[in-house]
């Protein structure tokens, strides 16, 4: 039987869940780097004992961290974010001329090719990779240097790259996403960058073509189709199915298109989920019921699933990375909450219990399916 792994990056620290073999209890160890701001840790598909962590503090800066033990243990890297040449400007908030200012990593995304190699999205936006298991970073300086880049603009988060998408049977293509330029693809190994946002109907905009712009806040792919994407935008939920040259929005009838995570069912590509949230004003769920929407056609239709999950005076929201899926058919779903709950479901997200509770802030939630 595969035992599962949950990892839990949250505001005071991070946290390891681990459940032996289906209906087993979970058991949760942690806090690791107790009172740090982990971001994200997410372990390597060829490895999962391989884990790398972001945690951070306004006093230590950046420290990443590196398990070969699927979190039990972990040593220092490299820690040296630079941008290569010349730094230049993007707009800040006012619109005025603000120079790029590295400030913390948001993703840490490792290679399904090479067990030594990982990427990292990091805010002020731009893609690092080190090809030595993070003891060294190098800039993928192409995307920071896009034509475009001078007019992006911080989102409410920050000029953050949060989303990076690998593909193993392509390693040159490569997706990511920024809040609030919008997407990216390379079809070159991170070389250069083509802005993929036509489709995107961002009503801040005083250009609805705009090139970039929009307040993209995850993508999610299933590696059979590699040319269909989902997007969760600040709203709308949209797909693409020639690899991001057109968008169209596939909301359909969700109670609210806002929130932030979107998942793709590893054992069918047509089944995703997204969370619903309120607002950009009002990061709750509508109603104070949180619901996690699933659809099995690939958008447009949805049903919302709440057996198990607290359907009054819910109001924690569930952040861009916060929400994740295992390898098992039918999947487990993992939802992390801003008031310190993981759900989980071991049947596609049908029924719901909490696996951990009064964790502080979580901030990214990955599953691992063990062999």
């Amino acid at each position: 039987m595969t035992q599962v792994r949950v990892l839990i990056g949250t505001a005071k620290g991070a946290f390891v869940a681990t459940r032996p073999a289906a209906g087993t209890a979970w058991q949760v160890e942690g806090p690791h780097f107790g009172g740090w701001e982990v971001y994200h840790l997410k372990g390597s598909p060829i490895d999962p004992d391989r884990v790398w962590a972001a945690p951070s503090t306004g006093w230590h800066g950046q420290v990443i961290q590196h398990s070969k033990d699927g979190g039990r243990t972990w040593e220092v890297m490299g820690n040296e974010f630079a941008y290569r040449g010349e730094t230049r400007t993007h707009q800040w908030y006012d619109g005025t001329p603000h120079p790029w200012e590295f400030a913390r990593v948001w993703h840490l995304e490792p290679s399904p090719v090479d067990v030594d190699t990982i990427y990292a999205g990091v805010e002020d936006a731009a893609l690092f990779r080190s090809t030595d298991a993070g003891r060294t970073w190098s800039e993928l300086e192409g995307l920071r240097t896009h034509s475009t880049a001078g007019t992006w603009q911080p989102g409410a988060g920050g000029l953050c790259l949060h989303t990076i998408i690998l593909n193993p049977d392509n390693p040159d293509r490569i997706f990511v996403a920024i809040s609030a330029a919008g997407a990216f693809r390379s079809d070159d190994g991170g070389i250069t960058w083509l802005p993929i946002n036509t489709g995107l109907d961002s009503g801040h905009l005083p250009d609805q073509d705009a090139t970039v712009g929009h307040c993209v806040h995850n993508l999610a792919q299933h590696p059979d189709r590699p040319d269909t994407l989902f997007m969760q935008k600040h709203w709308d939920v949209l797909r693409t199915d020639d690899a991001g040259d057109h968008w169209r929005e596939v909301s359909g009838n969700l109670p609210s298109d806002f929130g932030f995570p979107i998942e793709v069912d590893p054992n069918d590509p047509e089944t995703i989920f997204v969370v619903p949230i309120l607002s950009d004003s009002e990061h709750y769920p509508p109603d104070g019921k949180m619901r996690v929407a699933r659809s099995r056609t690939g958008g447009d239709q949805w049903e919302l699933l709440t057996e198990g999950l607290p359907q009054a005076h819910a109001y924690g929201n569930i952040l861009r990375d916060a929400m994740s899926l295992d390898a098992e058919d039918p999947c487990g779903i993992y939802v992390g909450t801003t008031d310190g709950v993981v759900y989980a479901s071991d049947d596609g997200g049908d029924h719901w219990a909490p696996i951990v509770e009064h964790l502080p802030r979580i901030l990214s939630v990955e599953a691992q399916s063990i062999p």
